[in-house]
């Protein structure tokens, strides 16, 4: 029974181990295939190769760039076949002397074909040495190169060593017995990768042209605005203040050029905000500061005005004179606007400076926002009085804030312009009424007479 079982377990052994042995080749051989197949993948070559040696080189830019390329796989098989001269650029020439804009050509990944031929163009399917080089400069070699089959020119030039325009600065650098390498000192590049860059570079200057506005017409003028001429840093601003303000009350501020352009040489919102803040903390002047932030978009404007390199002073009311405004005064349109521009003066004024005006010049006139308005000012009791009569107010808080943009100046009454005097057409029909029953009655009476000087005759 023992011997049966041999018998029929022994060629079952020797038929599965075969079949073994048949599978396990055919999955190395999958496997090569595979490998072989893959292009990312390194082929197994000998360490000695050149390929090894430039991949451990200290040309590691070319090296870098040679696998982005996907190229190693084809430099294996042309290894595999034959010598190869390959010509290494230094590391400078790759990193800082090229293009950038060629560089960022060349690494956009549609533009693949054009890295592989370039760098293809640095290697020749030949062991070239230096010994070999030519030594007239009349009598340069041609040598065919990987990059489909384009020439490169090898010339003696004064006893140095040229390929094309590149200079050879280590020759023979690194030498194997499947290739060899040469430093050169810049890149090589081939007519069809020069060609693809000025195409393509040609192609977005025109598709990429920026897109530019209608000419804008200057409202003032009714002219084409020409473009503003540069101003240097610092300068004061181009235009007056009354040009560079918003077109009226309650709209976006318009877009006014300041010294340098729209490069703002201060941070008026910055400005503008810490002064209203000191406002607040001060005490004293909460409407002045909710009239500017939440009624009114003064002080956006404000800070525009100051960023473009505008000064201004603030004639600020206390809340006990703005609780003495009337309904009538805020309800017209734009009216806390208007109330409020007339409070702002174009000029950068301290109290001292104020008060030394006064001193001496007696009465002086300040220019306002609220054009064509001024306010006045005089030396009273000590101080500055602004405005005349009972709508005047005194300065009796100086220098709240002042930054040498924005000076605030503390007063206690709301300021308004002067009545102007009564138009003329309004007193005109008013002097045609009153003449018309004069002339009616003289008539009347002229009549009278002449009827009784008639009755009279007969």
């Amino acid at each position: 029974m023992d011997f049966q079982i041999r018998g029929v377990f022994v060629p079952f052994l020797f038929t599965f181990l075969a079949v073994l042995a048949v599978a396990s080749s055919a999955l190395k051989e999958n496997s090569r295939g595979k490998h072989s197949g893959n292009s990312n993948s390194i082929v197994q070559i000998n360490s000695n190769s050149v390929l090894v040696a430039l991949l451990d080189s200290h040309y590691t830019e070319l090296s870098e760039l040679v696998e982005k390329a996907l190229l190693l796989q084809t430099l294996e098989e042309a290894v595999s076949k034959h010598n190869i001269t390959i010509f290494a650029p230094k590391n400078e020439a790759l990193e800082r002397d090229l293009d950038p804009e060629f560089k960022r050509f060349l690494l956009e990944p549609g533009n693949l074909k054009s890295l592989q031929n370039m760098l293809l163009f640095h290697m020749i399917p030949a062991r070239f040495e230096s010994e070999h080089w030519p030594v007239e400069e009349n009598n340069p070699t041609h040598h065919t190169s990987l990059c489909n089959d384009e020439k490169i020119p090898v010339i003696g030039k004064n006893g140095e060593k040229f390929v094309g325009m590149a200079r050879i600065i280590k020759a023979d650098d690194i030498i194997r017995p499947d290739g060899i390498i040469h430093g050169i000192e810049r890149v090589l590049i081939p007519k069809s990768v020069q060609m693809n860059f000025n195409t393509r570079r040609s192609l977005r200057s025109i598709s990429a042209v920026l897109p530019e506005g209608a000419p804008e017409v200057d409202p003032r003028t009714h002219r084409l605005k020409k473009p503003a001429p540069p101003v240097q840093v610092g300068a004061p601003p181009v235009l007056p203040i009354f040009d560079a303000m918003a077109p009226g009350p309650s709209l976006a501020p318009a877009p006014a050029p300041g010294p340098g352009g729209h490069h703002h040489h201060f941070d008026g919102e910055s400005q503008v905000k810490d002064f209203i803040q000191t406002l607040l903390h001060y005490g004293g002047y909460n409407e002045m500061a909710d009239i500017l932030v939440n009624l009114t978009s003064l002080a956006s404007e404000m800070g525009r005005l100051v960023s473009e390199g505008y000064v201004l002073t603030v004639l600020a009311p206390n809340d006990e004179a703005m609780a003495k405004l009337t309904a009538d005064q805020l309800s017209e349109p734009g009216a806390p606007e208007q109330i409020m521009y007339y409070h702002l003066i174009p000029e950068y004024q301290t109290e001292e400076s104020m008060y030394s005006t006064v001193r001496r010049f007696g009465k002086v006139k300040y220019d306002t926002l609220r054009l064509p308005h001024k306010v006045v000012a005089e030396e009273t009791d000590g101080s500055v009085k602004f405005g005349q009569g009972e709508g005047s107010a005194y300065l009796f808080d100086p220098d709240i804030y002042t930054d040498g943009r924005i000076s605030v100046q503390g007063i206690d009454g709301v300021l308004f312009p002067p009545e102007e005097n009564k138009p003329v057409p309004k007193s005109v029909p008013v002097a045609k009424v009153v003449s018309k029953p004069r002339r009616g009655k003289l008539l009347e009476m002229a009549c009278t007479m002449l009827g009784a000087f008639g009755q009279h005759c007969q």
